[in-house]
């Protein structure tokens, strides 16, 4: 009987322990400072070296890499429909349907 309690009151402690844990930690790539590491990367060092320079991971580099990348990339998309006379894309408005358009409307 001893016994029982005992184990119960161990693996109550330990799933208080693990929720604790588990509610303090936080995603290590959120302390990244991705202009940092683009300034390193446009300077002409390896990721490697600039992962070790910066206390990160090769994984946050090159993730930085691949944010700048696309944004660059949706950045030269807008001035291409800029140049092209097209405006930048703008949230698809719901077309009337035929019916409606050819009912009369009184206001």
């Amino acid at each position: 009987m001893l016994m029982r309690k005992f184990a119960l009151v161990m693996a109550s402690a330990m799933l208080v322990t693990t929720v604790a844990f588990a509610a303090s930690a936080r995603p290590a790539y959120a302390k990244v400072d991705c202009d940092a590491v683009m300034n390193e990367v446009n300077s002409g060092k390896h990721a490697k070296d600039i992962a070790a320079d910066l206390k990160i991971s090769t994984s946050s580099v090159y993730r930085c890499k691949r944010k700048a990348k696309a944004a660059a990339k949706a950045a030269t998309k807008t001035s291409l429909q800029v140049k092209s006379g097209r405006e930048a894309a703008a949230p698809a408005m719901a077309a009337p349907s035929p019916a409606a358009a050819a009912s009369p409307t009184t206001k």
